[in-house]
């Protein structure tokens, strides 16, 4: 399973991130300051490190050229609120691989990750980057979706929503569990965004593919259990 780090000194964003990315099949941990994140890091079970910049003591950017010249080779994408080109400048001469501002929305920072992870995919494995459910796939790497081997066009939005479904088939997934993974921390909690987009993914996908949990949720089902 694929390893990240996640340097955050602010729980409220590393709860976040860790709720949404093991949702999304990673593996996390989380480390508060320089000194946890460089133990953990040259490890060497880390796959991908997200780092804020504005840490207690060393900050990221220290710590970045630090983990880089002991020869920390895996990806490094920085997620800070500091939006200035010159920290985007230094992240990127020290090592950094990409950089995003908060807030940001979870299913960007998903596209980045993967994007960054795409050629430890290996090459014997061709089918470990698509999901499957009844006669859906869905290519994680080419961002592609069929249904009984017929193309569907979905939005970035729509993959997303679908890609969490998928990832949890049959179970009951709560609109404020969907808002969190798929809108990230930075959406209305009045917006009925939720209904609307399951309601674009029934018209492309087929009606009864997600079920409607009265006063629960939404759950991916099987056709044919749909159907009874």
């Amino acid at each position: 399973m694929t390893h990240i780090l996640i340097v955050e000194d602010e729980s409220r964003i590393t709860t976040f991130l860790e709720k949404g990315l093991q949702a999304s099949g990673y593996a996390t941990t989380p480390a508060a300051n320089s000194d946890e994140a460089t133990a953990i890091a040259l490890d060497g079970q880390i796959d991908l490190v997200l780092l804020d910049l504005g840490l207690p003591g060393q900050n990221g950017l220290e710590l970045l050229k630090q983990l880089r010249g002991q020869g920390f080779q895996a990806p490094v994408i920085i997620l800070t609120a500091r939006s200035g080109i010159d920290d985007q400048v230094a992240g990127f001469e020290l090592g950094a691989d990409d950089y995003m501002t908060k807030p940001f929305r979870f299913e960007e920072l998903l596209v980045r990750i993967r994007a960054r992870l795409r050629t430890t995919v290996s090459a014997s494995e061709p089918n470990a980057a698509i999901l499957t459910f009844g006669d859906i796939a869905l290519n994680l790497r080419t961002r592609r979706v069929s249904a009984g081997g017929r193309p569907i066009d979905l939005s970035a939005r729509e993959f997303t929503l679908l890609e969490t479904f998928m990832r949890h088939p049959e179970q009951v997934l709560s609109r404020q569990h969907l808002l969190d993974l798929v809108w990230g921390y930075d959406y209305e909690p009045g917006s009925n965004v939720v209904y609307v987009y399951v309601g674009y993914l029934r018209k492309k996908l087929g009606s009864h593919l997600i079920e409607t949990v009265r006063g629960m949720g939404y759950r991916l089902v099987p056709t044919s259990a749909a159907a009874v």
